[in-house]
């Protein structure tokens, strides 16, 4: 009997913290689509579930990405906000901060441990208080300036410490990312994508379209239709994200 009332208190716990996520995205989610993040668009992978989201990434101007378009997935955990989503990219982006098969490393998205190996302040990882729109932020000052401290991709970091401290000179890393750039307006192309060039464009993407909230995003919309169990995206989905970026 205790056991059952165990089980049955933990199930309770478990579906407390999973509404309260949901709660927390579905309003981040509207206030996104309502005021966009500059140089950014977001999306769900699925209609009905709130815990996966795509990205798409604008290289920001006067930068070596300027032109860019490199997507990402988002994914929460059942108990966002007090735990960290994480963050991939689906398009290759060479960069210090970037693991070789997309998953970014950026402080804001670790757990408040005390490591004193990884060189980060607990201050500097996650806190309930981030959001979405401080991550994609975050991403952003990344892409401008990566933190070589503690690279994922050392070979990147190398290289990029070479470029800044040549001036320029040494263009090997500028290179990759030029070619990069360009591969990747060849996919929103095909996504049908117009991809912002000036900081003018640039600005004006991210601008609210409505003065209205939207009444299509709806709360309720969301409780229902989530299974943990389908939760788990294969690697051949996270490769297409076809529902947004064809949009």
């Amino acid at each position: 009997m205790k056991g059952d009332t165990g089980e049955a208190a933990d199930m309770s716990s478990d579906e407390a913290r999973r509404s309260s996520a949901v709660k927390a995205l579905a309003s981040e989610y509207k206030s996104l689509v309502e005021e966009p993040v500059e140089g950014f668009q977001v999306g769900l992978a699925q209609e009905d579930c709130l815990f996966e989201w795509q990205v798409a990434i604008f290289g920001p101007p006067e930068t070596l990405y300027q032109g860019g378009y490199f997507k990402a997935r988002m994914k929460f955990p059942q108990d966002y906000p007090y735990s960290p989503p994480t963050m991939k990219f689906l398009t290759k982006v060479w960069h210090p901060n970037v693991y070789e098969n997309g998953d970014l490393c950026i402080s804001i998205l670790h757990p408040p441990i005390d490591d004193p190996q990884s060189g980060e302040l607990p201050c500097e990882r996650w806190n309930p208080t981030q959001t979405v729109r401080t991550i994609l932020l975050s991403v952003i000052s990344l892409l401008n300036e990566p933190n070589t401290f503690s690279p994922a991709n050392v070979d990147a970091s190398v290289m990029y410490r070479r470029w800044k401290e040549s001036n320029g000179q040494d263009k090997e890393y500028e290179e990759i990312i030029r070619k990069q750039v360009l591969a990747s307006r060849d996919e929103a192309e095909k996504d049908g994508v117009k991809v912002p060039m000036t900081l003018e464009d640039y600005t004006r993407a991210s601008r609210p379209q409505k003065t209205e909230p939207d009444p299509s995003i709806e709360l309720n919309d969301f409780y229902d239709d989530f299974d943990p169990e389908e939760d788990d995206t294969s690697e051949q989905d996270e490769s297409t994200g076809d529902s947004f970026y064809s949009k």
